[in-house]
């Protein structure tokens, strides 16, 4: 007799882990596979160091890299948003190390994605640790991103007359409640765009670029022209993540990204669910148009419902762009970044006549995922042009000087469509982007196409208090 699942998840990516565990935790019965013989997939951890270099076809890194096995490079890493919720489990330890201080928490941080690992409990297998600032580079300089109140005063990004206007479109933003019409100034958040929230408050182009790139995180300018209820409530969730953790709104695993997939693992443990890593696919079976089974070496394995990454459906995806990631290995922080351990830079679209912003992500030692006083940024963009190296090499330019670097150019695959007759649900690829805001959006709504439902948060801590009532 076959083996029956109700899901089967083919990939252990961040997304199919994290789906994989909300179906786990919702009492369906999973088999996870992997046709890899490492979790990850395409946004892998690679340790030790010379994996690295073998993976890039580079001779082997040399004795100034410190230790092999002190690296753990994500191959896209990405920061996750908390905010001001969210609950420490155990106190932060401030601990100095020479003029370091290192904030370590374990932490049940609360952004979109970070409730979904609440609500599945893969956070008690982890570690999560402050990203240390958020910057934007404009006009030749590097500044941080200004949300508090001193900040905007401090900040040279804009003049006398724009901070004032920011700091009264930043208190209507941090008042607006969706359901009290006197937080809302005669708009309709349903209705109004968000371009128009702007001109109410009269802010200048370069401020409102800031605005909704470095706070509300949007990728392009769609977001203008719709409502601006999500742009709104992205930059409320910015400054509440900001003012919980001070240096950043953005915290990341110590060890890196590679936790989490093993997180998941134990997870699926716990509820009695399988993992098959170096599990080759061989054909998906279909009944009726609607999935049916996996089989894969010899076996058949029957399924209502499958789930997986766009490298096991490749008939069912198509191109919608290109992503290159430069990793970098230096030996120094960014400079101008106050000697930052962990930071985000953006360098804004219009200020290169693009139209993509260019991304940098730097993590160091001080999260576990480089050798002692060793540093790893990824410089990221969506590929314009037929040169895209020479895209980035404005990103690079803030890096120098660079130790080693490893390009990557990749292409962004999303599903041809819905999934809903076929019962084959495949997320997207991920983008340039090196934060989730894009990846929950895709999580959330590949959970909806699956279940028919919303993702609604509850913490288990409260089922478990109802059912001791």
């Amino acid at each position: 007799r076959m083996p029956e699942f109700d899901v089967i998840v083919l990939g252990t990516g961040l997304k199919e882990c994290v789906l994989s565990g909300l179906m786990s935790v919702s009492g369906k019965k999973v088999l996870h596979m992997d046709s890899n013989p490492y979790y990850g997939g395409e946004s892998a951890s690679v340790s030790p160091l010379e994996e690295l270099y073998k993976r890039f076809q580079v001779s082997a890194p040399s004795k100034s890299m410190g230790c092999g096995k002190d690296w753990n490079v994500d191959l896209i890493p990405k920061f996750l948003l908390a905010n001001r919720e969210s609950v420490c489990v155990c106190v932060a330890l401030m601990q100095s190390m020479g003029h370091h201080t290192w904030l370590y928490m374990t932490v049940f941080p609360s952004g979109p994605l970070v409730k979904m690992l609440l609500y599945t409990e893969v956070t008690r297998y982890l570690d999560f640790k402050v990203i240390e600032g958020s910057f934007v580079y404009k006009g030749g300089k590097i500044h941080k991103v200004p949300c508090t109140e001193t900040e905007t005063h401090n900040s040279d990004l804009m003049g006398m007359f724009d901070k004032r206007r920011f700091r009264k479109f930043m208190s209507f933003v941090l008042n607006f409640e969706e359901n009290n019409p006197r937080t809302h100034h005669d708009m309709d958040p349903h209705r109004t765009s968000m371009r128009d929230v702007f001109r109410h408050f009269d802010l200048g182009d370069d401020v409102v670029e800031v605005t909704g790139h470095a706070l509300a995180l949007h990728i392009n300018d769609d977001y203008l022209e719709q409502p601006c209820l999500m742009t709104i409530q992205r930059i409320k969730l910015y400054s509440e993540s900001l003012a919980r953790y001070s240096l950043s709104p953005f915290l990341y695993p110590l060890f890196g990204l590679g936790e989490l997939p093993q997180g998941f693992v134990r997870l699926s443990a716990v509820y009695g669910n399988s993992y098959l890593l170096n599990r080759r696919v061989d054909e998906i079976l279909m009944e009726d148009g609607r999935v049916a089974a996996v089989r894969s070496e010899g076996e058949v394995f029957r399924c209502k419902q499958l789930i997986c990454d766009p490298s096991y459906m490749p008939e069912r995806v198509k191109k919608a762009g290109r992503v290159i990631r430069v990793i970098c290995l230096l030996n120094h922080p960014i400079k101008n970044t106050h000697d930052a351990n962990s930071c985000q830079i953006i360098i804004p679209q219009t200020h290169l006549n693009r139209k993509s912003d260019i991304y940098i992500c730097l993590l160091s030692f001080a999260h576990n995922v480089a050798a002692e006083g060793k540093y790893m940024a990824v410089v990221s963009t969506m590929v314009e042009t037929c040169n895209p190296e020479k895209e980035v090499a404005p990103g690079l330019a803030l890096l120098e000087p660079i130790m080693e670097k490893f390009v990557s150019i990749s292409n962004l695959m999303v599903p041809t469509d819905n999934g809903r007759r076929s019962q084959i649900f495949i997320s997207r690829s991920y983008d340039h982007t090196p934060h989730f805001q894009t990846e929950t959006d895709d999580i959330l709504d590949l959970y909806h196409r699956v279940t028919g439902s919303e993702f609604i948060f509850r913490d288990p801590r409260d089922a478990d208090a109802d059912s001791d009532d």
